[in-house]
């Protein structure tokens, strides 16, 4: 299988090249499209199947007139530069890439070219980079008109001390949330599952319903032997300081927290859950703590028609980040068949929404904001929350 991919991969990277040395006796009218991506080392598969998503979106596309010029980001600073100075020398001014935002400051000395980045990590235009993965920002903004449209009125946000604490902080401070306050957990399972009790008063409410059953079993009234039943069924006895919880983590930090909250008798029946960072991950489909809660994520239904047709012609599943490549030749391509100059990073800020595979986003004041539709995890499945 991994001699097929080497086939197929060797195929494209001839036809790019082709491509461009065909350039040379054609006509002027060419659009020139750079790919910045990791084509060997650690994350190879990942730039595979970046290119192979941009060329899904050329056959979409159908025009000759647009070329791809890959190189090898490698992920290594070294690779980087001189990709850009061969990207420089070769005349292409628009690239897609690169997949992270580890190497910013070496891509803005590059002031003359602009990147498309595939990071999520700035919802900002800086300097020569865009950043088109779905941003925090975004994604904070489609679960606070979610809040409201609950009408949801305590909002604790749950978000991990770690590296990224202060990143979050940022983006949390750029949404108003009103009646909200920040909780940072530690990543230590054992420190979590405190903290989250003393979050939700996990052990007044235990005494609670002990001291309540007590009192019950000394009673013969039917009603006194009712509640008694009921109560027997709970594990905790009184209110939750909060009526809404964002948790902005993902994968096995994010199933830590749901298993804390579960464990602290935290319903989600009663409290509205929302987590960020959720991309479809069908592993959360097993997790047991917590059925049901909510997320701002893409277009489903695109992000599956986009997976399918990637898997019948590549055999393979592709990486989640890789629509976004096909989204951002889409975008160049748009800007340059209207006749739309594209001098710096700046100009692609557009005053209409831009429909991708992605969903809706739009490119204005200086900030890329992707419209994001509320899913929700119910039953096992991820279900669209029309609200």
């Amino acid at each position: 299988m991994k001699n097929t991919f080497k086939i197929i991969l060797s195929y494209l990277l001839i036809t790019f090249n082709t491509y461009v040395l065909a350039d040379q006796n054609s006509s002027t009218n060419i659009l020139k499209v750079g790919v910045l991506a990791p084509l060997s080392g650690e994350f190879k598969t990942l730039g595979e199947t970046i290119l192979y998503s941009i060329n899904l979106a050329l056959h979409d596309i159908g025009n000759n007139a647009v070329k791809i010029y890959p190189k090898d980001s490698g992920s290594d600073k070294k690779k980087i530069i001189q990709a850009c100075k061969e990207f420089q020398e070769e005349g292409i001014k628009i690239i897609i890439g690169p997949a992270d935002s580890q190497f910013q400051e070496e891509l803005k000395n590059f002031d003359d070219l602009i990147f498309l980045s595939l990071s999520n990590m700035d919802s900002n235009i800086k300097d020569n980079i865009v950043m088109v993965g779905i941003n925090l920002e975004s994604q904070l903004l489609a679960i606070k008109k979610f809040i409201n449209k609950k009408k949801k009125k305590k909002t604790v946000i749950l978000y991990p001390d770690n590296e990224f604490a202060k990143y979050v902080e940022k983006n949390i401070k750029l949404i108003n949330f009103g009646n909200s306050r920040l909780f940072k957990y530690s990543k230590d399972p054992k420190v979590l599952t405190g903290q989250i009790e003393k979050l939700t008063n996990y052990k007044k409410r235990k005494t609670n319903l002990n001291d309540r059953i007590k009192k019950l079993e000394k009673s013969e009234d039917i009603r006194d032997v009712r509640e008694l039943d009921e109560l027997k069924q709970k594990y905790t006895l009184g209110k939750i300081n909060f009526d809404s919880v964002i948790i902005i983590d993902f994968d096995n930090g994010l199933k830590s927290i749901l298993a804390s909250l579960a464990y602290t008798d935290v319903s989600e029946q009663e409290i509205l859950i929302i987590t960020a960072n959720q991309w479809f991950d069908d592993s959360i489909l097993s997790e047991t703590s917590i059925k049901n809660f909510y997320f701002p994520s893409i277009n489903l239904k695109n992000l599956k028609n986009f997976n399918q047709r990637f898997l019948e012609t590549y055999k393979y599943k592709p990486n989640a980040i890789t629509i976004l490549a096909y989204d951002s030749i889409g975008l160049i391509y748009y800007f340059w068949k209207n006749n739309i100059k594209i001098n710096s990073a700046k100009d692609f800020n557009f005053k209409k929404e831009i429909k991708g595979k992605i969903g809706n986003f739009k490119i204005s004041d200086n900030k890329v904001i992707q419209k994001l539709k509320i899913y929700k995890l119910e039953d096992g499945s991820f279900i669209e929350n029309k609200f």
